[in-house]
């Protein structure tokens, strides 16, 4: 089946090898903290939040530091209040860029947001700029070790998934994003490990790159997400296998 996304397979594995666990779990708890503020402190209501707090505990982050989080998204503890915002731009070559960030300040974001862009061959657009390019859904990865082909195509398309494709090593799942949980839990109740379950925003069109502008766009793409305030960066950058490959370590 069609509309495989290289870039999602990238992102995934690089939070597999993501070594920053630190970095990784403010992440977390910002996107919980504004989950709850924004659709409250119900996991059964606010399907945001859930797939948050699953993302964070498939990091194995503290329940603790979740539960914090929630009370200050719901105003239960105190806490700093945070605006969603997304920077786009281009990198190398024209690549479409789409920076999704949580911020307490969008003045001092914007300009290390840019000089970011800046400083790895990139330029920051306006608003309006490459959104447009992307769409939000639900993306599952699934070891093909835990499953056959056959088997999972038919739980997943049966529960309401839009799409699976293959790569060398892993199922890829596109759901509309209302229907992640049930394709989740459809996996789940089959007994089949799930790698990782999230909202994302997928590229409608992938754009070919050399290998060398692929190694540039990644080294732009990491440079931002090093970026306390970022929380996902999407490109439409159709990676060369042998750049992901380099990247799976």
């Amino acid at each position: 089946m069609s509309g495989h996304s290289k870039w999602a397979s990238i992102k995934h594995k690089k939070a597999i090898v993501d070594a920053k666990r630190g970095q990784v779990f403010t992440k977390f708890i910002r996107e919980i903290t504004v989950a709850a503020k924004t659709g409250g402190g119900d996991l059964n209501t606010n399907p945001r939040l859930r797939t948050a707090i699953q993302s964070a505990k498939d990091s194995n982050m503290p329940a603790d530091n979740i539960e914090r989080a929630i009370k200050k998204g719901t105003g239960e503890l105190e806490g700093v209040t945070y605006e969603e915002i997304a920077y786009e731009g281009f990198g190398p070559e024209g690549a479409a860029v789409l920076v999704a960030c949580l911020t307490d300040n969008k003045n001092r974001t914007a300009s290390e947001i840019r000089s970011v862009f800046n400083k790895n061959g990139g330029n920051m657009g306006s608003a309006g700029t490459v959104a447009w390019m992307f769409e939000k859904k639900g993306f599952i990865v699934i070891q093909k070790s835990a499953t056959t082909e056959d088997q999972l195509m038919e739980i997943v398309l049966g529960a309401g998934a839009e799409d699976m494709t293959s790569t060398d090593q892993v199922f890829e799942i596109t759901t509309a994003p209302h229907d992640l949980w049930t394709v989740r839990e459809a996996v789940e109740k089959a007994k089949i490990k799930i790698e990782s379950a999230t909202l994302t925003m997928i590229p409608k069109n992938l754009v070919s790159v050399s290998p060398d502008t692929g190694r540039k766009v990644v080294h732009l793409i990491q440079a931002l997400e090093e970026h306390d305030d970022v929380q996902n960066v999407y490109s439409n950058a159709d990676i060369p296998e042998e750049v992901m490959k380099e990247l799976a370590g």
